[in-house]
Parts: C-alpha cells; sequence; structure tokens
C-alpha cells in the first residue's frame, strides 16, 4: 500500500497487487437518546407552544417529559414593603390539565418549585439529568426586556443540557396534521 499526495491536495492510496480490500472502519456515530424532556410553563400562550414542539419529541424518542412550573416567593420584600402576588392559581391543577392533554403516548410528571425561574429551571435541569429542555421566548426587546429579564436567556446560558427555545415567530416544523389539544391552543393563535 502506497500513500501518494494527489493533484488537489488530497492523499490517494495504491494497493498493491495481493491487497484487494482496503478496509476502513466505520465512524462511531453516536445516535441521539432523550430520556428526559424538561418544558417549564408558566401557562402563556408561548409555554404552552413549546409544549406543543416537546410532545413529538417525546413521542419520537421514548422520552419522558418533565412540566415544570417555578412560582415566586409567596412574599417579596422591596424598599415599600412587602409585595403579595396578584393572582394566586392553582398550580397543581392547571399541570395536571397540561398532563392529561399530553395523551397516553407520553409519560409526563410534573414539577413545583419555588424561587427565581431561571435558577429553578437549570437546578431541575441538573437534579433529573435532563437531556434536552424545550422552553419558550416572550421575545420581549428593548425596554421590557430590559425591565422583565429573560428567564429563557439565563436558562440557555447555565442550563447542563442542550435547549431548544421555540420562539413566537418561527419557521414551523410541526405538521399541520398535529392534533391540537383542548387545553393547549393553536400554536399560530397569538403572538406570544
Amino acid at each position: 500500500m502506497k500513500f501518494k499526495k494527489d493533484t488537489k491536495g488530497g492523499v490517494a492510496v495504491e494497493l498493491g497487487p495481493e491487497e484487494t480490500r482496503f478496509e476502513v472502519a466505520p465512524a462511531s456515530l453516536h445516535a441521539l437518546q432523550l430520556k428526559k424532556i424538561l418544558v417549564p410553563v408558566d401557562f402563556s400562550e408561548c409555554s404552552k407552544k413549546a409544549l406543543q414542539y416537546a410532545l413529538p419529541f417525546a413521542r419520537q424518542f421514548g422520552a419522558e417529559l418533565l412540566l415544570i412550573h417555578v412560582t415566586e416567593a409567596p412574599i417579596r420584600w422591596t424598599e415599600v414593603g412587602p409585595i403579595e402576588p396578584q393572582e394566586v392559581r392553582d398550580v397543581s391543577a392547571e399541570l395536571e390539565n397540561l398532563k392529561q392533554a399530553a395523551g397516553d403516548s407520553v409519560k409526563v410528571k410534573t414539577l413545583v418549585r419555588t424561587g427565581h425561574a431561571p435558577y429553578a429551571i437549570v437546578d431541575a435541569a441538573k437534579e433529573l439529568d435532563a437531556d434536552l429542555i424545550i422552553i419558550s421566548t416572550h421575545g420581549y426587546t428593548g425596554v421590557n426586556r430590559l425591565l422583565l429579564g429573560s428567564t429563557t436567556e439565563r436558562v440557555v446560558r447555565h442550563a447542563p443540557c442542550p435547549v431548544l427555545v421555540v420562539r413566537a415567530r418561527e419557521h414551523e416544523f410541526l405538521a399541520e396534521t398535529t392534533h391540537q389539544f383542548d387545553v393547549l391552543p393553536s400554536a399560530k393563535s397569538k403572538r406570544c
């Protein structure tokens, strides 16, 4: 066997008369394996859209969906005094509705955490050994982004696994025949 430079800058291999085969070991390709997909939900249209993306991923890979909702601490202190949340929700019931909407084809677990959303999501991903996070973004820009911050951006920066960000306006890769659940709005229904 002889190796020679070819005219294009590559390498040519010449086989001798007794060398009939040139065996090349197949490249080691790692198949994508998703066992646990973490989906943060705040019950907004955007987070429901992220769940619509997560369901086909979970079905295709036989992965478990982990729905997480993060609530802020019940009372926040400011310079002026305590501020209580304006709205008290039955988060467990709403998560159960989303779980039921996913159907029996996917195993779904729900979690409720208290704290600052980006950190609680990243901590949950580490603790639960998530393989993928599918999260939505509200698409705030300018002053709104400055004032409200970006949970999604912080999750992307600190996540221990890949993150799929579902935007309000993007190329839809969900098939038109995708079943729309009563609890989950159409992905094209409202701007997130």
